[in-house]
């Protein structure tokens, strides 16, 4: 494989799942990680991740948004990891702020319709809701390999 042709496949897996485990830094310089829901888009680069303003991911990317991402196949042969930086939303304040707006984006893009909008507007304020943006830089990992004839 050539090196883009190898970035490709192992960008594609972002696109297969909806699920991973987000890489944080602590204080300390040790990894605190989060298993967590996405959507990647690969036109623009960017996994995107709904957080709450009080948790140990989002302090750890206030202060340092240096973050990696990992996602697997099912049976585990393929996998990537990403190296990114994070930019986070402001937390959601109303109802109808850009950053619910981008939380209802994000929502659909993982899961679908949700059977109540306002309430699903509601509670993102009520819970601190905001975006976690991941700009990937750096791809690594065993991409999914071609069925063997």
């Amino acid at each position: 494989m050539t090196r883009d042709t190898t970035r490709h496949a192992l960008l594609a897996l972002l696109s297969e799942g909806r699920s991973g485990v987000l890489v944080t830094l602590k204080r300390d310089g040790r990894p605190q990680l989060s298993n967590v829901s996405h959507h990647y888009d690969p036109d623009e680069g960017v996994i995107r991740i709904s957080v709450t303003d009080d948790r140990a991911k989002t302090r750890n990317l206030r202060r340092d948004p240096r973050a990696s991402y990992h996602v697997t196949t099912a049976d585990r042969r393929a996998y990537t990891v990403v190296e990114a930086v994070a930019d986070l939303t402001p937390v959601a304040a109303d109802p109808y702020d850009d950053t619910v707006e981008e939380l209802v984006r994000l929502y659909r893009d993982v899961l679908g319709e949700h059977p109540d909008w306002d309430d699903f507007r509601t509670a993102m304020v009520r819970d601190h809701r905001l975006v976690a943006r991941l700009r990937v830089e750096r791809a690594y990992g065993i991409p999914r390999q071609p069925d063997a004839l």
